[in-house]
């Protein structure tokens, strides 16, 4: 029953994708199974640079199959395809976070290229992923992090002996992704000839040209997250991939695109150590019985299974919304801070709860998970952490609950398509402007099933709350306050996309049910956190309590949904 929801290397085989992907994304799982646990987690506690794994991804053309869009490729396998990048994703979140993330900030640093109408700085990026090269991206700063209105990465004009004119650059970056073997950098910096917005730029940098210094790693681990320092770089038109606005506009727009990834590296680690967790509970007696007879240690593993159901359902549907969009349709940009923010802090939920089970099995040096428990963390944190996109995913909400339009339905995406539409988004602003289709059909499509039902009626509450208790003008200084909103806010959002990918899917409705009591309970207890605020005004103490809800709770059909959990027992290990 777990094959068809969770990722299993002894059963994948992704049909829905053509032959060269599907044959690209068995050889990896292969590598890795072949690889073995034992050299995994040695490499993982050594932090071991990820050569061996760089070297097959080289040799099976991986990253230039599938990084290099359609216009810039030279082969027909060549294409940007959100749905298999998405499907590799969690496969290399579920063998290790650190084969991720080469291949993560890899994405990073292609978005400004594949962005910029330099034609020889685009010929050039295919050419080296063909040669099995990575990328980095230079956007944030010690001082600044990823500030960009305030990066100290100077370029000073100048003319060569030749007349030819171009910049000189120097600045500093910092935690910057394989900034010790890219063999291009897109950087981020301004002219001192020009003030504000216009004198950004963004150029193309070589990590091995000596005017590019590598000063460290600033993380223990094999991920690199390098600092370096330009020192007079000679920066020729060649290079300069964005000037003025639109290079600020490629900074946002690449984080668009690339740090959607974050979501289904959260779901490969959890699948990975949801096996281990089980696998072990199930195994174990305590006082005469198997931990898992014990009701509590049931509920916490059923809980951090629908979970990571509901995350990779809400993923699932967000891949379709990302390769359908548009100039006039820019839903993704409230369903991309959705994965960072609500998935892979979901993930986090997953992880702790199976933690809660397996206890000291999970610090354990020869298991999986003790590294998932670490590697989950980073995830909510990779981009402006879980705070900032809050605050984000509510310039949407109103638009989104009260003021829908009509839009086609949007189908399953595994078409073998380029996503070309993500590389021309276009100026990264107007967000109060994007609208929305109505959220309450799929909500309705449910409304049988209890416990959606019951999450309906707290949607329905936040809708009211919008209108009639909403934040004054002070209250939305209230960055506190405002978080507590969006949370509320997020789970609307959450709901609607595993609702659809649940009816595209034919979801079990057992398990839909048993994720949306879970959804009721968060729902709540965000409700609570909202009424306990400094400066919750009477309305909004008195509305937060009445939006509490109790699950309706059926007995059978958790019973039902433990079969399932259950089963995950022994489905796989990875060999030694």
């Amino acid at each position: 029953m777990a094959d068809g929801l969770l990722f299993n290397p002894r059963t994948y085989d992704p049909a829905h994708f053509d032959p060269e992907t599907r044959r690209l994304l068995r050889a990896t799982v292969d590598w890795f199974e072949a690889r073995g646990k034992r050299r995994l987690i040695e490499d993982y506690r050594t932090r071991a640079w990820l050569g061996d794994f760089l070297a097959f991804a080289a040799k099976e053309n991986l990253f230039a199959t599938f990084l290099t869009p359609a216009s810039a490729g030279t082969r027909e396998d060549q294409r940007w395809d959100t749905a298999r990048i998405a499907a590799l994703n969690e496969v290399f979140g579920f063998y290790g976070l650190d084969y991720w993330y080469a291949w993560q900030v890899t994405i990073l640093g292609l978005g400004p290229v594949w962005q910029s109408g330099n034609a020889d700085a685009r010929a050039r990026a295919a050419q080296l992923l063909d040669q099995g090269e990575v990328f980095a991206f230079g956007l944030s700063e010690k001082t600044h992090g990823a500030d960009i209105y305030s990066t100290d990465m100077l370029l000073e004009p100048y003319t060569d002996a030749d007349g030819a004119e171009g910049f000189r650059a120097s600045g500093s970056k910092y935690y910057i992704g394989n900034g010790n073997a890219a063999g291009l950098v897109s950087v981020f910096g301004r002219r001192t000839d020009v003030e504000g917005p216009d004198g950004y730029v963004f150029f193309a940098a070589d990590s091995r040209h000596p005017a590019y210094h590598l000063v460290k790693n600033v993380v223990d681990s094999s991920k690199f997250v390098s600092e370096f320092r330009l020192e007079d770089y000679p920066v020729s038109a060649a290079d300069v991939l964005h000037t003025g606005r639109a290079a600020f506009d490629a900074a946002l727009n690449t984080v668009n695109v690339g740090k959607f990834n974050l979501c289904t590296a959260s779901i490969g680690i959890c699948e990975h150590a949801m096996y281990e967790a089980v696998t072990h509970a199930h195994g174990r007696i305590l006082y005469g019985r198997p931990v898992t007879a014990f009701p509590h240690v049931r509920r916490e593993l059923a809980d951090a299974y629908v979970r990571l159901v509901g995350m990779k359902l809400f993923s699932d549907r967000a891949v379709d919304y990302f390769r359908s969009a548009g100039p006039d349709d820019r839903r993704y940009l409230l369903f991309n801070p959705m994965t960072k923010m609500k998935v892979t802090t979901e993930g986090e939920k997953v992880i702790d709860l199976m933690w809660d089970v397996i206890a000291a099995k999970g610090f354990e040096k020869d298991n999986y998970f003790a590294q998932a428990a670490i590697e989950i963390r980073g995830l909510p944190k990779l981009e402006g952490t879980v705070h900032v996109n809050l605050a984000l995913i509510l310039k949407f909400m109103r638009n989104h609950l009260l003021d829908p339009v009509d839009y086609a339905p949007v189908p399953t995406r595994h078409d073998a398509a380029d996503d070309d539409f993500l590389f021309r988004q276009g100026p990264a602003r107007g967000l109060g402007s994007v609208r929305f289709h109505d959220w309450r059909p799929a909500y309705d499509a449910y409304e049988a099933v209890p416990n959606v039902a019951r999450f309906r009626e707290q949607a329905d509450a936040l809708c009211a709350f919008v209108t009639t208790a909403a934040p004054d003008e002070e209250q939305s200084r209230d960055l506190d306050l405002l978080l507590a909103v969006g949370q509320l806010f997020a789970l609307v959002v959450h709901g609607q996309l595993i609702l659809e990918q649940a009816r595209l899917t034919g979801l079990d409705e057992d398990v839909l049910d048993e994720l949306f009591a879970v959804l009721v309970r968060d729902f709540s207890a965000h409700a609570v956190e909202l009424h306990g605020k400094d400066s919750a005004t009477e309305a909004q103490q008195a509305w937060a309590l009445a939006a509490v809800r109790r699950p309706v709770v059926d007995e059978a059909r958790s019973a039902r949904v433990w079969d399932r959990v259950e089963a995950l027992a022994g489905a796989y290990e990875m060999a030694p």
